[in-house]
């Protein structure tokens, strides 16, 4: 019997989702019109107001058949637009339109990679682009491997535990004051020593100081570096990093959620000089790589490492099975069901090619130095520091930090625009995240001019 909720996929799934698809873009495009700017205006109680407006009740009793419209709608209105060149607080991409594309017909097929018969071409999808973006990075002889992960803090603590795996429950976690909160967590939620942070004093981590806390600290040691900070998007001294660890014996991860994108570039790969003499890389491309969350990746140069992750469940792994040849796919997560998130990053790479997201590289990197320029030469501003990456610190020249906290919300609550914050050089800064390879010049300007015209007197 028929009802008048098709499914996704079988035979008649394309025919369903062609009207829904349609009821959608133009509810995205009338919920963006509706919003008008980079975030919603009204603040977080305004925001609530209407999205409850448009669901009265989570569960009613009768279905509305407009839901998908009003929902789609409400959520385009309410939402935070990384497309819009003013809305550069975070690491929050606005995703490519064939990533996007790909991503539906993940969730249409649905495809679960916790055992093949679930996803027999995805699995194997998989397996080609996550080895070849290990090799990225881990480049021949080494033969290395990488998993799929939700993003920098799943990535993190993968890491830790691999290290705790090889290097016993007694490994200490050494990070710099720069590092990924989720590092330090990991640490926490896997039962290990008390983590030391090495001093960061000009943002990237001191060899100096790594060097004295590896000869006077018992080990076994993990060190965590950075290749780009989440505040400033600055990367540590690399190459001395590992060789400290190479001459102390200690285990090297280095998290370049962030600053892994720039491998893409010719022009910019350099800047990653000495990711390959780490044990373990993070990797996430919902940054620099232009995708849905979630795009993230742990590299590993011994994939000998990834045994620790093995697990059995005979219903999705069984031992005949697996001797059969069927590919055993648990243990390539700590997740049981999970989605083909590298489909739309397969589609992405065939697509743009390496040349292609080295130019997207490129243009957010030329986009952030010419901010930095722009700031550099107005008189009512200071600049933190060049860009590293696509990052820019700035704030108005004399303002206290309460000023400039207060211009950032009152911007954020007028739907304006949309700066981060960061702590540096003792002060509080305006961050903006460039990630938006199609903003322009002018833009950038406007954003000066907003934040000039909003600072308290």
């Amino acid at each position: 019997m028929s009802t008048p909720w098709p499914l996704a996929s079988g035979p008649e799934g394309p025919h369903a989702l062609r009207p829904l698809l349609d009821t959608v873009l133009t509810a995205l495009d009338a919920g963006s019109r509706a919003r008008g700017g980079p975030l919603p205006a009204g603040g977080p109680r305004a925001v609530t107001a209407r999205v409850r407006a448009a669901l009265p009740d989570a569960l009613p009793e009768h279905g509305d058949p407009d839901a998908l419209r009003d929902l789609v709608h409400t959520l385009a209105e309410g939402s935070a637009d990384p497309a819009d060149p003013l809305c550069a607080a975070h690491l929050h991409c606005p995703p490519l339109a064939v990533a996007v594309a790909a991503d539906l017909a993940a969730s249409a097929l649905n495809p679960s990679l916790d055992s093949w018969d679930q996803a027999p071409a995805a699995s194997a999808l998989e397996t080609l682009v996550t080895r070849a973006l290990a090799h990225e990075i881990h480049p021949p002889p080494a033969g290395p491997d990488a998993l799929m992960t939700t993003g920098g803090t799943e990535s993190n603590q993968l890491a830790v535990l691999l290290a705790r795996e090889t290097q016993g429950p007694g490994v200490r976690l050494l990070h710099g004051a720069n590092a990924h909160h989720s590092l330090p967590r990991a640490a926490w939620l896997l039962g290990l020593p008390d983590p030391v942070t090495v001093p960061a004093p000009a943002g990237v981590l001191d060899p100096a100081a790594l060097d004295e806390a590896l000869t006077h600290l018992p080990g076994p040691h993990l060190v965590a570096a950075t290749a780009g900070t989440t505040d400033a998007g600055l990367i540590d001294p690399l190459p001395e990093i590992a060789a400290l660890c190479a001459a102390h014996g200690a285990r090297l991860h280095i998290d370049a959620a962030y600053g892994g994108g720039l491998l893409f570039s010719a022009r910019h790969r350099h800047r990653l000089t000495g990711l390959d003499a780490a044990h373990t890389v993070t990797l996430d491309l919902h940054k620099l790589g232009w995708q849905p969350v979630a795009a993230g990746l742990l590299a590993a140069r011994d994939p000998a490492d990834l045994q620790a992750l093995h697990h059995r469940a005979d219903y999705l792994n069984a031992d005949d099975d697996t001797d059969a040849g069927l590919p055993d796919l648990l243990g390539r997560s700590l997740r049981t069901s999970r989605r083909p998130d590298v489909l739309k990053i397969a589609v992405t790479l065939a697509t743009l090619g390496r040349d292609g997201l080295g130019r997207l590289v490129d243009q957010v990197c030329d986009r952030a130095a010419e901010f930095a320029d722009l700031i550099a030469r107005h008189p009512g501003f200071d600049l933190y520091d060049r860009p590293t990456i696509s990052t820019v610190l700035f704030r108005p020249a004399n303002a206290t930090d309460t000023a400039v906290a207060a211009v950032r919300r009152h911007l954020l609550t007028d739907g304006r625009a949309v700066l981060g914050r960061a702590h540096a050089d003792g002060r509080l800064w305006l961050k903006t995240t460039l990630l938006n390879p199609q903003a322009r010049p002018d833009a950038l300007a406007a954003l000066l001019k907003l934040v000039e015209g909003n600072t308290p007197g």
